[in-house]
């Protein structure tokens, strides 16, 4: 492999010859990360009223039995590519694994609630790492034509561990009546995740580690045998020099990220990411059933109408992935922003007014569907967008820390303000957010469909649209 070889254009890339189930197989087995990800952080959801009345919790004790898990999440993000750099992104797989199980085993027995905050704990530190080293991993076994499609699986897969858990609640709650759940019915409802993550450990015992983590550690036969299967031996010695090449541009610290252009694009990040939490998602997913009840529905009506909001919540984002490049970031930011906030002011005037249960429902699809379509893919897209390659890993772990900080903020304040100043009021403050959102991106967001990473750099930089 020459020089002039390591810096060939994109467009002498040889011909893929390898191995497409094989490709769908690793991918398959990292995206379980995300599917335990949307298990493990929408159980609380069918058990938390539950927990309530089996531990006599004040709603801001209910919050913190809800939220307890974001802090983990915020500290498992952190760490995890550090760490997945120092290990491997197959050993932090496998770590983050074994936490699922260790947390779905720990807060189905806890004898006091202390226990059972400290096993959901472990469980938001795998669901951070996972959050972090899954679609990273499946990005470094992907070859570039598929790359885009495969990454958009852990979104899906995230979403699918929503809607699974949510049928498994509703499954568990009908094994009893009321008391039984109360006593019992929480217990198998978090104990069920033990399955899924027993396949994740066993799963990611056979699968390599990434070619990309082999080469920048020096292992480069292991590398270039991973390689070969993945996409062919000519293409594999193609691949291992670009690989080569960009580790080598590599440079990116905190402090470039601190410089003027750059701070700018890390505001925007934050910013952005925060707001897709303060608008009020998870003050609904982590509470769906507790809405419902509170709007005059059954234990087991609650859970079922939950299922169809996470059914919801799939479909629309599988819309999302398939318009998103069409339609443009922007655009859809800005319609589901205010389809978001329309819907909550919807919302809260159904809870104010006191109107029949299937307005509530009805409302809460439609926030649902809004936000799934737009504000939920589509950050992440432009969270992977705007920054550089070389400050990209840094500036992407400092954005998702601050969003799973809004997100237990929102998560621990929701009960409060549900219980204080009644539903009503809580979805009309989420709508108000809605509202900032709309002018931040309308005044601050440039599109960036169609563009290169590198026009995107230079637009955000220089202020250029």
């Amino acid at each position: 492999m020459t020089n002039d070889d390591a810096g060939r254009a994109p467009s002498s890339l040889p011909p893929f010859e390898g191995s497409l189930p094989y490709i769908l197989l690793l991918t398959a087995v990292a995206a379980l990360g995300g599917l335990l990800f949307g298990y493990d952080t929408a159980v609380i959801a069918g058990a938390i009223d539950y927990l309530q009345e089996k531990f006599a919790l004040s709603p801001g004790m209910k919050g913190w039995t809800t939220s307890n898990i974001l802090l983990g999440c915020a500290v498992g993000a952190a760490f995890a590519g550090p760490l997945s750099d120092a290990f491997g992104r197959k050993r932090m797989l496998i770590l983050a694994a074994v936490l699922f199980a260790v947390s779905a085993v720990w807060s189905a027995i806890p004898r006091t609630l202390t226990e059972f905050i400290l096993a959901r704990f472990l469980g938001g530190l795998a669901v951070g790492a996972a959050a972090i080293v899954s679609p990273l991993y499946i990005a470094e076994i992907s070859p570039a034509h598929l790359r885009g499609r495969l990454v958009a699986l852990q979104q899906i897969a995230i979403i699918s561990g929503m809607v699974v858990v949510s049928i498994v609640n509703w499954i568990i709650a009908l094994q009893g009546d009321h008391a039984w759940n109360v006593e019992m019915g929480w217990r198998w409802m978090f104990g069920s995740e033990t399955l899924p993550a027993l396949l994740f450990l066993l799963c990611l015992l056979v699968v390599p580690e990434s070619p990309r983590w082999l080469l920048k550690r020096g292992r480069e036969s292991d590398a270039l045998h991973v390689l070969t299967r993945l996409g062919g031996k000519l293409r594999a010695a193609w691949e291992a020099a670009d690989i080569r090449r960009t580790i080598a541009e590599e440079t990116g610290r905190l402090d470039e990220l601190l410089r003027p252009g750059y701070r700018k694009l890390l505001v925007i990040a934050v910013i952005l990411a925060i707001l897709q939490q303060v608008t009020g998602i998870n003050a609904i997913v982590y509470y769906t059933p507790t809405i419902f009840r509170s709007s005059g529905s059954t234990d087991v009506w609650a859970l079922f109408w939950t299922i169809i909001t996470q059914a919801v919540n799939l479909g629309f984002t599988l819309v999302a992935i398939a318009i998103v490049d069409r339609l443009g970031r922007r655009p859809l930011l800005l319609l589901t922003s205010a389809a978001m906030g329309v819907s909550l002011v919807l919302l809260g005037t159904a809870f104010y007014a006191g109107l029949p249960q299937l307005w509530v429902v009805a409302f809460v699809l439609l926030y649902m569907a809004s936000f799934a379509v737009g504000m939920g893919p589509v950050v992440w897209v432009v969270l992977a967008e705007i920054f550089p390659t070389r400050t990209r890993g840094l500036a992407m772990g400092i954005a998702t820390v601050a969003l799973w900080l809004a997100d237990f903020l929102i998560t621990q304040t929701a009960p409060m303000m549900y219980a204080a100043w009644g539903p009503a009021f809580a979805f009309w403050s989420y709508a108000l957010m809605c509202v900032v959102c709309l002018i931040f991106v309308s005044a601050f967001l440039p599109e960036t469909k169609g563009k290169t990473l590198e026009e995107i750099e230079r637009m955000f930089l220089r202020g250029d649209e």
